[in-house]
């Protein structure tokens, strides 16, 4: 459930971040965007401007298929004046919005102060104003006015932004569907990666949960031995005292030796295992391993016995304690699930710049279900439950032996019967 949580968080964090920037990115650029498209726009009508300008210096009379030619030009509205006197052309577009502007746009040319003297219209020079160019407006307003000796012409240029705006709303509209996509695209990838992500964490949190379980049942047993011998001292005869004393202290030795591979996996799950690195020779690791275990096999009725190249083999860098303790481990498992009249072989070899150290036994062996997990914590076969001593660790503190000395360790079916472990150092 607190995954399940973070994992939700994570999603909604990393969507959230990454939304937030992608947004932020794509206002700036719609500012930028939509500054550049109104600075085009303005650019535009100032040059129109001053080819009206140019044009009208050519006009000797200004007739009303100019006036036409020029609004068409790029669908402005003119209103012309003669010494203040309005043309009658401007009653094409005499609409109250058109008023509103015109009022405007000759308030703005009276703050500038431009000249508007009234005499017989006489044309000898030119010129062409902005009076209006504000991106909050819905127009843009120009003038083209011209002045004599005593004389003044004015035509007024209106240039509607109403399709500059709706290029506005459809580029913000885009913007948006490309937004939204690719937030919908994000969450999905960030709830499938931080899945992903979070896999690890979730597998050893089982693996955690199912370790403290196997822990306690495993200490719960001999605990519940211990404390049911110490309460049959207590009360039971003298004579039974010796044999309860005797129990106890094989189930504490038990549970001692429980503790110390907890302990021992636990430091090399954190990486605090400290591996002594010095030159092993393998072959003389493989006949002590042989000269410590071939007394006890024997008394199990069980042949040990042990295959050594006939040539000399380099030595390896390891820990020759650990890789001790790792032989051990093997070779008790082997005495453990071997029955009486069995064999096991301890077998070392080269391969290239490899050494293969195995350990086969004609066991109970082990099923191809339970090899890929034979390694695991706590994990026991059902064939070796009934094991008392075994608890399912010795195999998983061989593995992080070899994995801290950059080897391998595997398992495989032995013929006819039995299992090999081979590490490759």
């Amino acid at each position: 459930m607190i995954l399940q949580k973070v994992h939700w968080k994570l999603t909604l964090l990393c969507t959230g971040i990454t939304a937030f920037i992608m947004l932020v990115m794509s206002l700036i650029y719609l500012h930028l965007s939509e500054t550049q498209l109104f600075q085009n726009e303005l650019y535009s009508f100032e040059n129109d401007l001053h080819t009206m300008e140019t044009n009208l210096e050519q006009q000797s009379i200004i007739s009303m298929e100019w006036i036409a030619k020029m609004e068409a030009y790029e669908n402005y509205q003119l209103f012309l004046f003669d010494n203040g006197t309005p043309f009658l052309y401007n009653q094409l577009h005499d609409t109250p919005q058109n008023q509103k502007l015109l009022k405007k746009a000759q308030e703005a040319a009276e703050e500038l102060e431009l000249p508007t003297k009234k005499s017989s219209a006489v044309l000898n020079r030119m010129d062409s104003v902005l009076l209006n160019a504000s991106r909050q407006e819905n127009d843009l307003i120009g003038m083209v006015y011209s002045t004599g000796n005593d004389s003044s012409l004015q035509i007024f240029v209106f240039s509607s932004l109403s399709h500059l705006h709706y290029q506005y709303i459809e580029q913000r509209i885009f913007f948006v569907l490309i937004t939204v996509s690719a937030t919908l695209l994000l969450f999905a990838f960030s709830y499938f990666f931080t899945k992903r992500l979070l896999k690890p964490i979730a597998e050893n949190q089982e693996k955690q949960l199912q370790f403290v379980a196997s822990a306690s049942h495993e200490l719960r047993t001999p605990l519940a031995v211990i404390l049911s011998s110490a309460e049959c001292c207590e009360y039971g005869a003298s004579s039974d005292q010796q044999s309860f004393l005797r129990t106890i202290g094989e189930e504490g030795k038990r549970m001692s030796h429980l503790i110390d591979e907890m302990l021992y996996l636990s430091q090399s799950r954190d990486q605090q295992m400290r591996i002594h690195l010095e030159q092993v020779e393998l072959d003389t690791l493989c006949l002590k391993g042989f000269e410590s275990f071939e007394p006890l096999a024997a008394r199990q009725g069980l042949t040990l016995s042990l295959d050594l190249p006939e040539h000399p083999i380099p030595s390896v860098t390891g820990d020759e304690e650990k890789l001790m303790q790792l032989l051990s481990i093997l070779l008790s498992n082997a005495l453990s699930y071997t029955p009486k009249g069995g064999s096991i072989t301890i077998r070392l070899k080269t391969q290239g710049r490899a050494h293969l150290l195995s350990v086969e036994d004609t066991g109970i062996g082990i099923t191809k279900e339970d090899q890929p997990h034979i390694f695991d914590r706590f994990y026991r076969t059902e064939k070796s439950r009934s094991t008392k001593g075994h608890f399912g660790l010795g195999l998983s503190i061989a593995y992080e032996i070899v994995t801290a000395h950059g080897g391998k360790i595997e398992v495989e079916d032995n013929t006819p019967n039995g299992s090999i472990f081979t590490v490759t150092l």
